[in-house]
């Protein structure tokens, strides 16, 4: 029987983790405003639109590495809650391996990839020679990117979010500071934001590599944990691989929501395009503030899994959840209490107001339908149900096409957005359906 180590989970638990966890997220969006506000103010449509092709490519193949991040915190969170004597760092090591090998497997392929890109995305011609710089300069962080999402992983597994907002920060900071001086002091054009990004990333992995080796007194320590036979575990290994491959598929789908309502929006008009795209931006906003609950949730969670204490699951669920719920009916209130002057502000063509403003409610109820996704997303990821996060995703994706192919016709753009909550809904009953018929086989009488 695996032994039990009990332990307690109280409000300031939630909030050391999801609160630099918020932090975090919301600088992410703050480096690409300035790579694209550096371009933009050159004056030059051409080296702005291959900007944002490029990162919106390049952010595609990241994505499909973002289970090195994942994975990596569910596994060392139940390493932390065993009290293993490596906390986790064989995990920490085998992600960085692979983050390492399918990095340099991306800047081989770097080509077709791009080749690929071009054809899915086609970019007008004027800006074909800027997507093909900035994409093939940022390919080449690609390994850099993969084992910083192993870095921050571990970090956040071992509920040192503080360190995780730190080392995004650092991400972040030097590609700003760095745009900013390659673009306007050296005159690089996009080969500066580009390579700023590039040495941001790079600046991140060096300093996550040495905080870990301090954390261990140094190299030889740390080298002495580090056990080849338990690296190369065929058991373990199977169970990496089995949590990348349905993570990759989760992320994967979940980008395909994203692209699938996009384009639907699309087809309903100029009007409702850029309405809709005014939304998303409140969407994003509400995401970064229940991503910091999903972060404690998942450390929490997959603490108590690998202390084999069921109590403390439970208790870290139902706080993070009331939590979750407390902030969404902040979100709520501030959006729509507040959007229609962000609207007013954002655009100033009074059909695209007007079709925001009518559509705000839904944009703001995401508040409140977001909770039990992510939440339980995180839930899910912290007690490694892999499977279960894969078949919710699948669910959830049928779910929110058949209801978009119904209600678009019927109520246009108000019903995508219904279509989206649907989506919201579905996900998060599968997932806390999967996780409560998982609970005897995690925590084993």
């Amino acid at each position: 029987m695996r032994p039990v180590h009990p332990f307690t989970i109280r409000h300031r638990d939630v909030w050391s983790i999801a609160l630099p966890a918020t932090f975090a997220f919301i600088t992410e969006p703050l480096a690409g405003l300035t790579d694209l506000t550096v371009i933009g103010r050159l004056g030059d449509a051409g080296l702005l639109g291959g900007v944002v092709l490029g990162s919106v490519v390049v952010t595609f193949v990241f994505a499909a590495a973002f289970f090195l991040r994942m994975s990596t915190a569910g596994l060392t969170a139940q390493a932390i809650g065993a009290k293993a004597r490596d906390d986790g760092l064989i995990h920490l090591m085998r992600a960085t391996i692979l983050g390492i090998g399918l990095g340099v497997l991306a800047i081989a392929l770097g080509k077709p990839i791009e080749m690929i890109g071009a054809v899915l995305m086609a970019p007008p011609p004027e800006t074909v020679p800027a997507y093909e710089l900035y994409f093939g300069i940022r390919l080449v962080s690609t390994p850099f990117v993969l084992v910083n999402f192993a870095l921050l992983g571990w970090f956040y597994g071992r509920a040192a979010a503080t360190t995780g907002m730190l080392l995004q920060m650092l991400i972040h900071g030097v590609n700003i500071v760095l745009s900013v001086g390659f673009v306007y002091g050296l005159g690089w054009g996009v080969a500066g934001v580009a390579w700023a990004t590039v040495l941001g990333q790079v600046a991140a992995a060096l300093t996550g590599g040495v905080l870990v080796l301090r954390h261990f007194g140094g190299f030889k320590p740390t080298r002495a944990l580090i056990r080849l036979a338990a690296l190369i575990d065929p058991l373990e290994l199977r169970r990496l691989f089995g949590l990348g491959r349905d993570l990759t598929i989760r992320t994967l789908l979940l980008e395909a929501v994203y692209a699938f309502f996009a384009a639907q929006t699309a087809r309903l008009g100029d009007i409702s395009l850029a309405a809709n795209h005014l939304l998303l931006h409140v969407l994003m906003v509400i995401a970064y503030f229940l991503d910091g609950q999903a972060q404690a949730a998942e450390q929490l969670c997959g603490k108590a899994v690998g202390a084999n204490y069921r109590p403390a699951f439970g208790r870290a669920v139902r706080l993070t959840l009331g939590w979750g719920l407390g902030i969404g009916f902040g979100l709520f209130a501030l959006v729509y209490g507040f959007g229609g002057m962000l609207i007013d502000f954002m655009s100033t063509n009074a059909d695209i107001r007007a079709a925001a403003r009518d559509n705000l409610v839904f944009a703001a109820l995401t508040a409140f339908t977001g909770v039990f996704p992510f939440v339980f997303d995180g839930v899910a990821t912290g007690a490694t149900l892999n499977a279960a996060i894969r078949n919710g995703m699948l669910f959830s994706v049928a779910v929110y096409v058949a209801a978009a192919l119904v209600l678009q016709p019927l109520w246009g753009l108000t019903g995508l957005w219904v279509s989206l909550h649907v989506f919201f809904l579905g996900r998060g009953f599968y997932l806390a359906w999967a996780t409560r018929r998982s609970l005897d086989r995690l925590f084993p009488s």
